[in-house]
Formats: structure tokens, sequence, C-alpha cells
């Protein structure tokens, strides 16, 4: 019975402290402005999409690193996450390619 204990201990992975938390909450929350400055910064209207897109990633990767636990479970739970990830991406990527090929080539005579 001890060894059982013993075995599903050697097992399990360490979780982060508190102060791990606190530094991704305080990135989340320098992220969020950055969100919010970009959209107000005139010079950079041109690039806005790209840039809160690229933003947007980066505090979802911290979201799903850190509070899901990803970056210390088992390399199988990441996979079985950006697996159907990126088939969504894929899909919605290709939708929207589809639908702009549709609205340039092809004519909706009423």
């Amino acid at each position: 019975m001890s060894a059982n204990i013993a075995q599903s201990a050697a097992l399990e992975h360490e979780h982060p402290g508190v102060s791990i938390y606190v530094t991704v909450a305080v990135f989340l929350i320098l992220l969020t402005g950055m969100e919010l400055t970009v959209f107000y910064v005139q010079f950079l209207q041109p690039v806005l999409v790209p840039l809160l897109i690229i933003l947007a990633i980066a505090k979802f990767s911290l979201v799903a690193m850190f509070y899901m636990h990803l970056h210390y479970d088992s390399k199988v739970f990441t996979t079985f996450f950006i697996f159907p990830l990126m088939l969504a991406v894929t899909l919605a990527i290709s939708l929207l390619l589809l639908f702009e090929y549709l609205l340039h080539h092809l004519s909706f005579a009423l």
C-alpha cells in the first residue's frame, strides 16, 4: 500500500506557487493595457488588427500554460489541447479565404 502512495507521489508534478500566478496576472494586466494603448494610438491604426491578434495570442498562451496547467502537465494533455485548436484555426482561416474568394470572383446578381 505504501509503495502505491510513493509511486503516485513520484508521478505527481510540482505546481507553481502563488508568486508565479501573481506574476502571470501582472503580465496579463500589462498585455491588456497594451491592447488598450494600441487601440487609441493613431499611427498604429494601419496595423491594429494584427497587433491585437498577436496580443490576444500571447494572453491566451499565458492563460493556457499557467492557469490551465498545460506548462506543468503531461505533454499528452498539451497535445489533446493544441491539436483540436489548430484544426479549428485552420478551418476558420479556410472559411475566411473561401468567403473572400467568393466575394471577389462570383457575381451575386439579384
